[in-house]
């Protein structure tokens, strides 16, 4: 009995240290937390804050989410990018159509938001900014897995996750809005939404995962096994060039309007064009300072930057049509405003004041030329001049990046100068390439199936009342 019981009590304790033993190598295997901040270690948080870098490695942070000041620009950006879209390119746009259309140009504004905001969540964050290849994404990020509100990193240091994917998608909705200048007046609202959804995946997704990713082939800042090490601060290549260069293409499949060339056209309400351009204007603030990531001295460079562009680019534009017409019109103003605006985009966060100057005049003369004269040399039907503006705005805005980019103003620039302007050539010429093939094969697709065109009879009353059963003014 008694070697009973001292048998069960050894065993107890063989197993009790067993236990221990385990226990113990588990713990030694666990990975150590962070060690709890110093003080130097906090007040160093303090000042990546302020300075908008990043937090200090390796250490337990005591604010390790977004910080208020730059996530609030964040938030602001994103809204004002999305004020650019909705009311402003659809009443800029509505503006310059005949009455019969402005409701058209309206609900194609309204439906690629929608559109484009349901694949957004679905895959298009995720083909964007998941790690993926060179070229494309992945599906790390479907349906918003792992976009959390109190993460930082998948953005920049110090704004939400949550608010980076917002920011992007902000820009995803105004770039295939912008084709719609173009093909204005004559394209089925089906074909349009069905149009943009196969092209975001053709060209957007591609296009946003090679020049802003970490992984992508033409993320020169961020990616230092980029083909191509080209800079793009806001959207050269990515938004103007891609819509502009597919707006081309598709109005040439297209066809013209009824009667383009040999009865006027003009703009039914110069009114709201003006208005639109304001929005524009203002909302391009979020697109371009906004792209800083945070409300820092990059930040407030664009800021200025985008403002003497566009002022200067309106101001030109106008000027070159009272000399050349003997008259300024509101419409020149406007036209040049936007050109400003597109050509500065590419640059705005890394050029001095002075170079964006000479890029303003640039763009006020350069889009005015292709708008005036080679439209009509070539004889295409871009029916509110996307192509003109964006596509030759912002394929000069991208080269000239190359020319003026400055490290002083933004250190990225710094490793990059020699062979920039190389670098972006590559870059102009894979865009224009990549967006005139896909939107080729995709808009012959697309006429095969459902149709391009709206019938003659259609087209001759108006789309407000036969695609959407509404008028924008009664009386």
């Amino acid at each position: 009995m008694k070697n009973d019981l001292h048998r069960t009590l050894r065993l107890v304790a063989l197993l009790g240290l067993g236990w221990l033993t385990a226990l113990t190598g588990l713990a030694q295997e666990a990975p150590a937390a962070p060690p709890a901040p110093t003080v130097e270690q906090r007040l160093a948080d303090l000042e990546a804050y302020v300075n908008n870098t990043a937090r200090t490695p390796d250490v337990a942070s005591k604010i390790p989410g977004p910080g208020p000041g730059h996530n609030a620009w964040q938030m602001t950006s994103t809204a004002l990018v999305l004020f650019m879209t909705l009311p402003g390119l659809a009443l800029f746009y509505g503006g310059l159509v005949r009455r019969k259309n402005v409701l058209s140009v309206l609900a194609q504004c309204l439906g690629i938001a929608g559109l484009v905001t349901i694949l957004w969540w679905a895959v298009g964050y995720s083909l964007s900014f998941g790690a993926g290849n060179a070229i494309i994404g992945d599906f790390t990020h479907a349906l918003f897995q792992g976009v959390n509100p109190g993460a930082v990193g998948a953005g920049y240091h110090w704004i939400s996750d949550s608010m980076w994917a917002m920011f992007q998608l902000s820009f995803a909705i105004i770039t295939p809005a912008l084709i719609i200048g173009a093909i204005a007046e004559r394209m089925k609202f089906l074909a349009v939404l069905v149009f943009v959804a196969i092209w975001m995946f053709a060209v957007y997704f591609p296009f946003a995962h090679m020049v802003w990713s970490t992984t992508g082939f033409m993320c020169g800042p961020l990616n230092p096994a980029a083909g191509i090490k080209a800079i793009d601060f806001a959207g050269g290549t990515v938004v103007h060039m891609t819509s502009g260069w597919s707006a081309l293409v598709l109005c040439l499949i297209l066809g013209k309007r009824l009667g383009f060339g040999k009865e006027p056209m003009p703009p039914h309400s110069l009114v709201l064009c003006m208005v639109g351009t304001g929005m524009l204007w203002v909302g391009w603030y979020g697109f371009n300072a906004g792209s800083a990531l945070g409300a820092d001295a990059i930040a407030s460079n664009a800021f200025v930057t985008t403002t003497f562009a566009a002022a200067i680019a309106g101001f030109v534009w106008a000027l070159v049509e009272w000399v050349t017409r003997g008259k300024p019109s509101v419409l020149g103003f406007c036209s040049g405003i936007v050109a400003g605006l597109v050509v500065i985009t590419p640059a705005a966060g890394f050029v001095t004041a002075t170079s964006a100057v000479i890029m303003g005049t640039l763009a006020g003369l350069v889009p005015y030329l292709a708008v005036a004269y080679l439209k009509r040399k070539l004889g295409y039907d871009d029916a509110l001049d996307t192509f003109g503006v964006h596509g030759v705005g912002g394929t000069m805005g991208a080269i000239l990046t190359g020319v003026f980019a400055d490290p002083a103003v933004n250190a990225a620039v710094g490793p990059l100068k020699d062979g920039l302007l190389a670098a972006q050539l590559k870059a102009v010429g894979l865009t224009i390439l990549w967006s005139v093939v896909a939107t080729t094969l995709i808009a012959y697709l697309v006429k095969a199936v459902i149709g391009l065109k709206v019938a003659p009879e259609v087209e001759a009353q108006g789309l407000d009342i036969t695609e959407h059963g509404e008028e924008g003014y009664i009386g």
